[in-house]
C-alpha cells in the first residue's frame, strides 16, 4: 500500500482501469469561498494517488481528462459536494458516478449514520481515523499524517461499492440508485447556482432554519 503525492497534475502512465475512487480536500465546505486543494484517486489496488492542485491556475489536463472520461466510472462518498467543486475549479462535468453515501441511504435504512467512517466500520471492519479532517489543506508542504488521511478516503470505496451494490440488488433498488447517481451532476449545478439550501421539490420551497 503506497500513497503517491503529485504536484499540479497526474503523471503520465497511470491507468485506473474502468473505475476510480475519487475524493477532494478543500479549504472548507463553502462552494462560494473555499478552494479545491487536493484530489485523491485510487483504482482499488491499495495505492492512492494524491494531486496537490496549483490553485492559481488549476491547469491539470490529465486529471481533467480522467474526470471527464465517460468510459471510467467515478466512485465518491458524498459525490454532491465533490462534483460541484470539481466543476467549479476544474471546469469538468464528472460522469458516470457511483455515490456510496446515496447507496447507503437507500439500503441501510436501519440507521441514520451514513458517513464514510460508519460505512467502513460496519461493512468492512476498518476504523478510519478522522484526526486530520480539520486540517490546512492549502499548506505548501503536507505532513505525512495529512497524506495518509487524504488517501484513506479513497482506499476503501471500491470495497464499499461492491457491498452496497449487492444490497441494492437484493432490495430491488439498483435502478433507483442509478437514477439518483445520474441526477447528482444536476444537484451539483443547483448547489453552484445558489439552490444549495433549498429543496426545489418541496411544496413550500422554504430554506431550512438554522
Amino acid at each position: 500500500m503506497t500513497n503517491y503525492l503529485h504536484k499540479n497534475d497526474l503523471p503520465d502512465g497511470i491507468d485506473f482501469g474502468k473505475s476510480v475512487a475519487v475524493d477532494t480536500e478543500t479549504q472548507g465546505l463553502s462552494l462560494v469561498r473555499d478552494k479545491l486543494c487536493l484530489v485523491q484517486l485510487s483504482s482499488g489496488d491499495g495505492d492512492a494517488h494524491i494531486v496537490q492542485m496549483d490553485r492559481s491556475t488549476y491547469d491539470a489536463p490529465k486529471l481533467k481528462a480522467l474526470m471527464a472520461d465517460t468510459a471510467v466510472e467515478k466512485i465518491f462518498h458524498f459525490a454532491r459536494f465533490d462534483l460541484a467543486i470539481l466543476k467549479r475549479d476544474l471546469g469538468v462535468d464528472v460522469t458516470p458516478v457511483f455515490c456510496t453515501k446515496v447507496a447507503s441511504g437507500l439500503v441501510r435504512t436501519y440507521t441514520d449514520s451514513h458517513g464514510l467512517k460508519n460505512l467502513c466500520q460496519e461493512l468492512i471492519g476498518v476504523n478510519l481515523s478522522k484526526q486530520q479532517q480539520s486540517s490546512d489543506w492549502a499548506a505548501d508542504n503536507l505532513t505525512q499524517e495529512q497524506i495518509d488521511y487524504a488517501a484513506s478516503d479513497v482506499l476503501y470505496l471500491h470495497q464499499l461499492q461492491r457491498i452496497l451494490t449487492a444490497r441494492l440488488m437484493r432490495e430491488g433498488r439498483m435502478d433507483l440508485a442509478r437514477a439518483c447517481f445520474d441526477f447528482l451532476p444536476a444537484r451539483a449545478d443547483l448547489d453552484l447556482g445558489g439552490w444549495d439550501g433549498v429543496d426545489i421539490f418541496s411544496h413550500s420551497m422554504r430554506r431550512p432554519k438554522d
